[in-house]
C-alpha cells in the first residue's frame, strides 16, 4: 500500500545544535508507526516539524500532495492532526464545548458519536478540570480525532497515565487505525503500548534516523540496545 503521508530529509537546527537530522518516514492508512528513542531523540521535534508547527527543512506530502508550505490549520483542515504532549484542554470549559470549538476549526464532526467512542458522553457537559487525568488525556485525543482527519500524529498521549488508563488509550488507538483508515504515528515512551498497537517502528537517536522495522525485529536489534543502554551487553 502506498503511504498517504510521507516526509523527507526532515530536520530542525536551533542555533549550532541539530535537533534532527535528515530523517524519512512514511506512514501508511491502517497501520500505526510508531516513532521512539532515548530522551532528546529528536521525535517531539520530528513531529513539530512534520506538522507545521515549526520551521525546519526537508518535504511534507500528504496524498500525494507536497503541503511543506502549507500551514499548521490549513494542513488540520486538510486532514492531518495532531496531539501534543501536555494536554491542550482549557480546564474552566465544557469537554462538550471543547469538541465543538474544535469541529468549528476542523470543518464539521460528530461531537457526540466521538465522544460515545472513546467514552466520554457520560462526562460531556462536566468541566475539563472536574474529570479524571485520564478522562483528560481522551479529550485530547478526541480534540485531535474531530473531523475525521487521516492522519494522526500523537506526541506522547499516555504521558502520566496509569497502567489501567494506558491500556485504554492502546485499545482505543487501534480501533481508530483499524475502523476508521487512520495513518498514526505514535511517539510514546510507555513501551507496553508500543510494542502492543504498532506495526512498524521507526528508531532516532541523536536527532538521526537509526534503525526501522517490525517491532520483533526493532526491540532485539544491537543498534537500538545500544542507544537506549549503551551496551549490547
Amino acid at each position: 500500500m502506498s503511504a498517504i503521508f510521507r516526509c523527507e530529509g526532515l530536520g530542525k537546527q536551533y542555533g549550532g545544535v541539530v535537533a534532527l537530522q535528515g530523517v524519512d518516514l512514511e506512514l501508511e492508512v491502517g497501520k500505526v508507526h510508531g516513532l521512539i528513542g532515548p530522551n532528546g531523540a529528536g521525535k517531539s521535534t520530528f513531529i513539530d516539524v512534520a506538522s507545521g508547527r515549526t520551521a525546519g527543512f526537508g518535504r511534507v506530502h500528504f496524498q500525494g500532495r507536497d503541503i511543506t508550505a502549507v500551514a499548521p490549520g490549513e494542513r488540520r483542515r486538510m486532514g492531518v492532526s495532531r496531539s501534543f504532549q501536555r494536554t491542550s484542554i482549557f480546564p474552566a470549559l465544557t469537554i462538550r464545548d471543547q469538541l465543538d470549538l474544535a469541529a468549528h476549526g476542523a470543518g464539521g464532526g460528530d461531537v457526540e458519536a466521538l465522544a460515545a467512542m472513546l467514552g466520554l458522553d457520560r462526562v460531556l457537559d462536566r468541566r475539563a478540570e472536574e474529570v479524571s487525568y485520564g478522562q483528560q488525556r481522551l479529550v485530547d485525543l478526541a480534540l485531535a480525532l474531530v473531523g475525521a482527519p487521516k492522519v494522526l500524529l500523537l506526541d506522547e498521549p499516555a504521558a502520566g497515565l496509569s497502567v489501567a488508563e494506558s491500556e485504554v488509550l492502546a485499545t482505543h488507538l487501534e480501533e481508530i487505525s483499524a475502523q476508521w483508515n487512520v495513518a498514526v504515528l505514535l511517539v510514546e515512551h510507555d513501551m507496553d503500548v508500543v510494542f502492543r498497537i504498532c506495526h512498524v517502528l521507526t528508531v532516532l537517536a541523536s536527532g538521526r534516523f537509526l534503525v526501522s522495522g517490525p517491532p520483533s525485529e526493532v526491540r532485539t536489534d544491537p543498534a537500538v540496545i545500544r542507544a537506549y543502554f549503551g551496551s549490547t551487553a
